[in-house]
């Protein structure tokens, strides 16, 4: 952690301890895109210093989706073209004030921090898919399906075969399943792996590769799959933790999430 780490030819990965959390700078002839702003605007500049060190102007940003960690720090990198999915600014906007509350509650020590941040959402938006001409370098901005949100963009870098997934992936931890639709997940986790052909970086942990997402896939469709057992009372949803990808407590959420999905409580 706290320095950036090359995994292809002029793309980079930094750690930042707080969530464990992985943030991406990928660098053309024009400038520097970086992948994700962090929780605050006392965090992203921190991200504004460190990509200094790259020695190039940050004219571009992208969120990987809405959520607090990904894109609170929006706001330092406003003279950037802020890209996302069309979904992601109305999430991040009418989930604003609650999330501040709770992430208050989560972290007291950033109470400062989060009554500082202006919710900044992205403006220049993509439906499927987009192409940023990083100057002599092409990046894909893809939308691949609903997963972890409804607006997870994965950036993919062409010619080193590199993609940054957001949260679609986590490497060292179960993924967070609080607003996820865990019955779209595989197939958009799927979709990840028929892509996947060099590193392949997480929104937190270590950079993994396609066997990384491969596993990973495997873990959401048998979060999906015992959650439709759980709807319909197949299984309950004590047997169905014990059985879950992720250890018993730790997948009891997501199968419930899963089977909620399933009768149909939401999307």
């Amino acid at each position: 952690m706290g320095v950036w780490q090359e995994i292809g030819d002029r793309v980079w990965v930094r750690r930042y301890e707080m969530l464990d959390q992985t943030i991406g700078a990928v660098a053309g002839d024009d400038g520097l895109l970086i992948v994700d702003t962090r929780g605050s605007h006392r965090l992203g500049r921190e991200l504004q210093a460190d990509a200094a060190e790259l020695s190039r102007p940050v004219r571009w940003v992208v969120n990987t989706h809405f959520h607090w960690d990904h894109s609170w720090g929006n706001a330092v990198f406003a003279n950037a073209e802020l890209w996302g999915h069309e979904r992601c600014p109305p999430a991040l906007l009418s989930t604003f004030e609650p999330e501040q509350e709770r992430v208050i509650g989560d972290f007291p020590e950033m109470a400062d921090d989060v009554h500082e941040v202006v919710p900044t959402p992205p403006r220049h938006l993509l439906t499927d898919a987009a192409s940023i001409d990083l100057g002599e370098r092409l990046v894909e901005l893809r939308h691949l399906g609903r997963g972890h949100t409804d607006n997870d963009v994965v950036v993919v870098v062409p010619d080193v075969g590199a993609l940054f997934v957001g949260d679609l992936l986590e490497n060292g931890a179960p993924p967070y399943f609080g607003d996820s639709f865990p019955l779209d997940w595989p197939a958009t986790a799927d979709a990840i792996v028929a892509i996947a052909s060099g590193p392949v970086a997480p929104g937190h942990g270590d950079v993994g590769d396609r066997g990384f997402a491969e596993r990973q896939a495997g873990a959401l469709r048998l979060v999906a799959d015992l959650g439709r057992l759980v709807a319909v009372r197949d299984m309950t949803l004590v047997d169905a933790a014990r059985s879950g990808p992720f250890g018993e407590e730790a997948s009891r959420g997501p199968i419930e999430r899963a089977a909620a999905q399933a009768r149909g409580d939401f999307g």
